[in-house]
């Protein structure tokens, strides 16, 4: 039988390394269709969309592999804390969303507030260290 901490180090781990390399991969997509990025920023009201998407993908990818490899954890998880509490609210709003778009970005939305879940936890361990 395994020590209750060790289980926990190991889970939280991989918890760790899936949740930032997922972000770390998104932002990477972000990246490869950067054109298709602005112009969803653009379309959301986002002042400066040539400019912030890119930040924002940047500012993700280097989070994600941040909290992966728990490099500075609280500048990595405070990052993708924040990045996910304002793109979730305001890139997501599927309730005033055109009627076509609704679902998708319900799904998004909910999508997004389960990660924003998931770093709140990581950001609450990473001020534990």
């Amino acid at each position: 039988m395994t020590d209750d901490s060790e289980t926990d180090g190991t889970t939280f781990r991989l918890g760790r390394l899936v949740f930032g390399l997922g972000m770390a991969l998104q932002a990477s997509e972000d990246f490869r269709d950067m054109d298709d990025t602005v112009e969803y920023a653009e379309s959301a009201g986002v002042p400066f969309p040539d400019l912030l998407a890119p930040l924002a993908s940047g500012t993700m990818l280097v989070a994600g592999l941040g909290v992966a490899v728990w490099r500075l954890p609280r500048v990595a998880t405070g990052a993708v804390t924040s990045f996910l509490a304002v793109v979730t609210l305001t890139m997501h709003d599927f309730w005033n969303a055109d009627p076509d778009d609704r679902d998708g970005e319900r799904l998004a939305f909910f999508g997004n507030l389960a990660m924003f879940g998931a770093a709140v936890a990581f950001l609450h361990e990473a001020w534990r260290d």
